[in-house]
């Protein structure tokens, strides 16, 4: 069990039978009255966000969640496939369980799947992934004007906003997070 003294930030709670993450609290310590906390909440399987406040010394119970280090395989009908880097079992998990994940899901990437109850509610993909352009309007030489962006497709069919100097075939390195261009790799 935990208290509203063991708040931190990225602390799991379980909340009216939903895994909740702080993600942001505040102890407030009045001059007159009781002590309470004010929280910021992310439900780990909607991801919504609930803000509350909690009088001083509440008690709240501790989810079942685990996480486990796979490698993703390949997606089919039944789903996308990863693998567990200890034991190889290979879970299934469907598309809504992935998220925005997917258009970062490379083969081989690792990833970490959070289970809530032994079933999967999220995979979470590193901060930065890279990726092949497959298409791109061609990139002209002399083409170095600060600012100015192109639309290009990705390997996984994530689109994003360019500079107008990368072409087909290029490497990307792209932010998980926003899904945002961050340079071009030398790879």
């Amino acid at each position: 069990m935990y208290t509203t003294s063991d708040f931190k930030k990225g602390l799991k709670l379980l909340i009216d039978g939903q895994p909740y993450v702080v993600t942001d609290f505040q102890h407030v310590k009045p001059g007159k009255g009781n002590q309470f906390t004010r929280t910021k909440l992310r439900n780990m399987i909607t991801g919504s966000n609930l803000e509350k406040t909690y009088k001083s010394g509440e008690k709240f119970e501790v989810p079942d969640v685990m996480t486990r280090d796979c490698n993703y395989l390949y997606k089919d009908e039944s789903g996308y496939v990863f693998m567990d880097k200890e034991n190889y079992e290979q879970y299934i998990i469907n598309p809504t369980e992935v998220g925005d994940a997917a258009n970062f899901l490379t083969e081989n990437l690792a990833v970490t799947i959070l289970f809530f109850n032994s079933r999967a509610i999220g995979v979470d993909v590193p901060t930065s992934v890279y990726l092949k352009v497959t298409q791109t309007d061609p990139g002209l030489k002399g083409n170095t004007v600060s600012g100015a962006t192109k639309p290009a497709t990705l390997e996984t069919g994530h689109v994003v906003q360019v500079p107008l100097h990368i072409s087909e075939g290029d490497v990307l390195k792209i932010d998980s997070r926003d899904g945002s261009y961050i340079e071009r790799s030398n790879n």
